[in-house]
């Protein structure tokens, strides 16, 4: 006859000292990831960079922009059902566009800040000048830039494209960059959204030597340690795989010295070094689709955002021709939000308006379920929470759902009231979770 015990509570084994042998293993990694991925800083992201050659930059080029934008939509679509027919969209999708503020939205955008950020180009865009030529126009559009400051018309962001560190063109680029740094600081302050933007980078040395250019820099203008960022383009095989297998991009990265603030996908230039014809060079095609996963890859965590790369069919012309370049690039904006970067190339006034109706109705589309499985996870609590019927939501997702209503929030799309009304917390409580680190 056996006898019964009664059942004792199980003890853990593993003393402190086992605990902290463990924590001394893995504590240093802790600290290096914690530096290697500090995660986005929450700040508003553009959703474009418009490149512009530095000879056709004035201090009215935002505004003449956004009237040659609004030009075309009252030629060709002069009403958000023409508009919306062009594009393709579904009856809800309309619905959004006509009933939703959308359209007005557009409107406004485009009298009031139609361009977020301006790249002066003096690389592709610009072309091969004579020195004299080059200095000249690099300082007018620096000017350019100082006067639209002061008139309350400069973009949010801006910066230049100056020529890579290619053996070729690296002084001439450098000289540049000097000359435009310069002659905005004669003015004052550089601008708040100040960034340069270094191309067809091929090696890890022109990272380190672009970081150590900015270190100059700064001390021959007296700026402030680390005022100078830049974004990296990634438009060369090179960039992507080093010629020992391994993902170059990621080094380009984490090997900035903390400066690098974006990588900015270079459609045809990549496409056409991997030997894709120029009728297949395209922002979908499959070998820029793997090139931008490899991107996402690298910058995942960094705080570095990433930016598609443009479309190179204008809406230019005949009204046939107009309405099949808008209903293209709205595809492709919609598929480059769809697949988590939020920033694109424009080229042309012409493509705004579908620039910010996609990005807008991406948005809009969003805001009832994000919000509600958002709702619903902070009411239930982060370890049961089912945001929607039929969905459990972690609290990864609850992060990610709060960065999309910031982000909608940021580009215009959804209001502050809106998002608070809908679930339940204010802006603070919304830039809390977005910015929440998850394991």
């Amino acid at each position: 006859m056996s006898s019964s015990r009664p059942a004792r509570d199980p003890q853990p084994r593993l003393s402190d000292e086992d605990l902290g042998a463990l924590d001394a293993i893995v504590g240093p990694a802790d600290d290096r990831i914690a530096g290697l991925y500090p995660g986005d800083d929450g700040s508003r992201q553009p959703v474009h960079t418009v490149y512009v050659p530095a000879d056709r930059v004035t201090a009215d080029l935002t505004q003449r922009w956004g009237a040659e934008a609004r030009r075309a939509l009252d030629e060709h679509a002069p009403t958000p059902q023409a508009f919306g027919e062009v594009l393709g969209l579904s009856q809800d999708e309309l619905s959004t566009l006509d009933c939703d503020g959308v359209w007005s939205a557009i409107l406004r955008k485009l009298e009031t800040e139609p361009v977020e950020d301006l790249r002066i180009d003096l690389e592709d865009g610009y072309g091969t000048r004579d020195d004299a030529t080059e200095d000249r126009d690099a300082v007018a559009a620096a000017r350019a830039m100082t006067e639209a400051r002061a008139l309350g018309t400069a973009p949010p962001y801006c910066g230049i494209r100056f020529k890579s560190f290619e053996a070729a063109t690296r002084r001439r680029g450098l000289r540049t960059l000097d000359l435009v740094l310069g002659t905005l600081l004669e003015a004052g302050d550089l601008p708040e959204g100040w960034v340069v933007t270094l191309p067809k980078v091929t090696s890890i040395e022109q990272v380190h030597a672009m970081a150590e250019a900015c270190r100059r820099l700064e001390t021959a203008y007296g700026l402030p340690e680390r005022r100078l960022r830049f974004e990296v383009q990634i438009e060369t095989a090179q960039s992507i795989l080093a010629y020992d297998g391994t993902a170059l991009v990621a080094r380009l990265v984490h090997e900035s010295d903390g400066r690098c603030a974006g990588l900015h996908f270079g459609t045809y230039d990549y496409t056409a070094a991997l030997g894709i014809g120029p009728n297949d060079q395209a922002m979908d095609h499959p070998a820029a689709d793997h090139a931008k996963h490899v991107m996402a890859l690298a910058a995942a965590g960094t705080g570095v955002r990433l930016c598609d790369g443009s479309s190179n069919v204008l809406p230019v012309g005949e009204q046939r021709g107009v309405h099949q370049a808008w209903a293209l690039h709205a595809r492709l904006v919609r598929r480059s939000l769809e697949r988590g970067i939020y920033q694109g190339w424009d080229l042309h006034p012409a493509q705004l308006p579908t620039r910010f109706a996609a990005t807008y109705l991406f948005f809009r589309g969003g805001l009832h379920r994000a919000s509600r499985r958002l709702a619903a996870f902070l009411a239930a609590g982060a370890a049961d929470a089912a945001g929607a019927p039929g969905v459990l939501d972690e609290p990864a997702t609850a992060q990610a759902l709060a960065q999309f209503l910031r982000r909608g929030i940021h580009c215009g799309a959804l209001s502050v009231d809106e998002t608070g009304q809908l679930t339940g917390v204010d802006i603070a409580v919304l830039d809390r979770l977005a910015s929440r680190r998850t394991g």
